[in-house]
């Protein structure tokens, strides 16, 4: 009979202004734990194994690597999107103020 690996559960907090960091971490009953409060706050859980296992060898409150920003990004902008919602200015228009040349059609360049 084959026996399945442990559970293994990380959580990471993003404040939209720096690098998200690991706010939970654990393996076994702990990691069951913190899947049953993420599921009864609503918080999306992306499964992925080999994402699992580097992020569970960071310390509680360390930044994620800057080589995981890329996946990690991409999972957060997909959480966004599954709730409707988009980064503060994401999609608004920016006007730039172009200055206007005057031009004297008189006047030698």
């Amino acid at each position: 009979m084959k026996q399945e690996a442990p559970t293994r559960a990380v959580a990471l907090t993003y404040d939209g202004l720096h690098a998200p960091v690991v706010s939970a971490t654990g393996a076994s009953e702990l990691a069951e734990e913190i899947l049953r409060i993420a599921r009864e706050h609503e918080v999306p859980i992306y499964e992925n194994a080999e994402l699992v296992d580097i992020l569970a060898r960071l310390e509680l409150g360390d930044e994620i690597p800057e080589l995981l920003y890329r996946a990690i990004a991409e999972i957060i902008a997909f959480v966004y999107m599954l709730k409707g919602k988009a980064p503060a200015g994401f999609g608004q228009k920016k006007t730039v103020a172009i200055p206007a040349l005057e031009h004297k059609p008189n006047e030698r360049k």
